[in-house]
């Protein structure tokens, strides 16, 4: 065994942690990596594989039935994405403007820009979602959106901050499969599919290298080849920033937005105890993030002004208190092995927003090999560029947790009265719609970076001596951290089959102009009849919807402005008791008909059906028919 100092053997062993040296210039720095490393190895094809059977086996429960089967902890919002994937295709196929649709929500629209469409993934998936349908786009987007952003971290890892391999694949593992993670994966697939991020950091570290290369003097390219070589880097960063960008913006604003935070921060602080060369890293990006920025404005420039000033467009979404609570820092997640045997208590806004949930001992774990890490030095006294890594990881970990608590902080769904960061930042322009609760995403890389680091440094003790125990704690404890966090299969149901009225397209024998209304028209607490609309391949529009929209306000909100008639109909539906119908009921059930330019009212098999039934025959005054398994009222000459 090679014998030598273990106090810290990444100054003897190549192993060693502070290969992420985003300021350390070296000549040929351009060239000799690009080959050497970002090309990718048979074992990397490998780990990307073994993430991808882990997210097939996380929605296994999905692929098996991708034609009625659907994600329990959705909600209704597996029903909204199946039926955005399946606009999109609709609109493209039949040369309409995907931005707006007028399907949903007849007669005032859908602004589809404002309501993340991820046109990014959408738009490439036209032929699957044809030829297999919305849901298999859905679970596809997921599969490939969990092991896509857990193998893009890998990536980054492996080369930009790490050498070792395994530990790399430690940290892609954690962000790819982080309890966050996997609660979106039941229904967000706009905070799943995340690859274009690391990528996006990836880029800008390779760029921050090497402005401090030539502000340096060890970029010893002969001039004028050395100019020409460097504009085209330029040129080519320039233009690869802009795509990534303006990529992301296609599959989601708001985990760009909070990448964008959570970098900024990092950066800042990473350069803190050497400002000098943050400064020449600054001078350095400032011109090709600026002409990459105006780029992307120029490509995004018709659908962000359609999101933001087109039909339908809002300003900010009041969705009142948001905040992780204090517990759901260290709870366990649901859909986890410790979520199973150790449950915690219900403290999650919603199923799908288990941001946190990191656990206890992965918290201990992290402040344990941070509070290590951070005090590292190496022989000259010099902070290793790995350890800064671990400070400012430390400090947004620590920040975006504190912001992600909202305000004021909460403990077990009681108010503790203190007033929080987010109290002072809520209302800014762009945060103003965010959920507080999603902050805690940004410490989601921030943890896997030190657990990579950590791990290579136990790995790099057993280069010294296989007798050593360190690594054996090291990875004794990574494993009680990790594997009560080890996601589960995401519960399936069985959702009922589509009337047969819509499939066998009898519904176009009753719409000429006009809307299908379902009693009661789809909201957020019922989006089933999206399903209905798409699978009779958009034949007609319907009233109502699950969406975001503007309310009366002007400020977003979810669904339509609520039509009296629509109101009255959940409410039997809820209650199974009919109200009073008189004349000035009947004579705004009427006013509603004209506006939604009603051909059809149609009653399924549905909760307090016979209540609803008698409620539409006072109201309308116009014989019922029963066709292919519904109740309809043909009420064109009302409206």
């Amino acid at each position: 065994m090679v014998s030598g100092r273990a106090s810290d053997p990444t100054e003897q062993t190549a192993g060693g942690a502070g290969t992420a040296v985003l300021d350390r210039p070296t000549a040929g720095d351009t060239v000799a990596p690009r080959g050497r490393r970002l090309a990718l190895s048979r074992a990397d094809l490998v780990i990307g594989a073994v993430y991808l059977v882990l997210a097939t086996y996380v929605l296994s429960g999905q692929w098996r039935d991708t034609h009625n089967g659907y994600l329990v902890k959705s909600g209704q919002d597996q029903f909204m994405w199946e039926w955005f994937f399946a606009e999109t295709a609709h609109a493209i196929a039949h040369l309409q403007n995907p931005l707006g649709t007028h399907l949903q929500n007849f007669p005032d629209g859908v602004n589809m820009m404002a309501n993340t469409a991820m046109f990014g993934v959408g738009v490439p998936l036209i032929p699957v979602t044809m030829l297999f349908g919305p849901t298999v786009t859905f679970v596809l987007v997921l599969t490939l959106g969990l092991s896509g952003t857990a193998f893009a971290w890998y990536w980054l890892f492996s080369r930009e901050l790490v050498r070792s391999r395994f530990a790399a694949v430690v940290g892609g593992l954690f962000c790819g499969f982080a309890p966050a993670m996997i609660s979106h994966a039941n229904a967000h697939p706009n905070f799943v599919l995340l690859a274009a991020l690391p990528a996006i950091a990836a880029l800008l570290i390779r760029m921050a290298r090497r402005a401090l290369a030539e502000e340096s003097g060890t970029d010893t390219a002969p001039s004028p080849a050395g100019w020409w070589h460097r504009t085209r880097q330029q040129r080519r960063d320039t233009i690869l920033l802009a795509a990534l960008l303006t990529l992301q913006i296609a599959l989601g604003e708001e985990p760009l937005l909070i990448f964008s935070l959570g970098f900024g921060v990092f950066a800042i602080v990473y350069y803190l105890h050497r400002p000098r060369a943050g400064l020449r890293v600054l001078r350095g990006l400032a011109p090709t993030v600026a002409a990459a920025a105006l780029i992307t404005l120029a490509l995004t420039a018709i659908p962000l002004w359609w999101q933001f000033c087109g039909p339908q467009s809002y300003g900010s979404i009041d969705h009142g208190p948001m905040g992780n609570d204090v517990k759901t820092l260290a709870q366990f997640p649901s859909e986890s092995l410790g979520g199973e045997f150790v449950p915690g208590q219900n403290v999650a806004i919603n199923p799908t927003e288990q941001n946190a949930y990191f656990g206890w001992p992965l918290l201990i774990l992290v402040a344990v090999a941070a509070i290590l890490l951070w005090r590292r030095r190496d022989r000259s006294g010099e902070q290793r560029a790995g350890y800064r890594v671990v400070r400012a990881g430390t400090v947004v970990i620590l920040g975006f947790g504190v912001l992600s608590l909202g305000s004021p902080a909460m403990f077990g769904t009681h108010t503790t009265g203190i007033n929080l960061p987010w109290h002072w930042l809520a209302n800014l322009p762009l945060l103003d719609t965010m959920l507080e609760t999603r902050f805690s995403m940004a410490a989601v890389p921030a943890i896997a970076a030190i657990l990579a680091l950590a791990t290579e440094r136990a790995l790099a003790y057993w280069q010294i001596s296989l007798s050593e125990p360190r690594p054996l704690i090291w990875f004794a404890a990574l494993a009680l951290a990790l594997v009560p966090l080890a996601p589960t299969i995401l519960p399936v149901t069985h959702r009922p089959a589509v009337p047969s009225f819509f499939t066998h397209g009898t519904v176009e024998r009753y719409v000429t102009d006009g809307s299908v209304v379902i009693a009661p028209p789809p909201t957020r607490l019922d989006a089933s009849p999206l399903r209905w609309q798409y699978a009779a391949n958009f034949d007609f529009p319907i009233a109502g919807g699950y969406f975001v929209g503007p309310m009366a306000d002007k400020k977003g909100g979810y669904g339509p402005i609520d039509r009296p008639t629509a109101g009255l109909l959940m409410d039997v539906k809820r209650t199974g008791h009919i109200p009073r119908i008189d004349a000035a009921t009947r004579e705004r059930a009427r006013k509603d008909l004209r506006y939604w330019n009603a051909d059809i009212i149609v009653l399924p098999p549905t909760r307090n059906a016979d209540a609803l039934q008698d409620a539409l025959n006072q109201l309308l005054n116009v014989p019922e028919q029963y066709v292919d398994g519904v109740r309809l009222w043909d009420v064109r000459g009302l409206s």
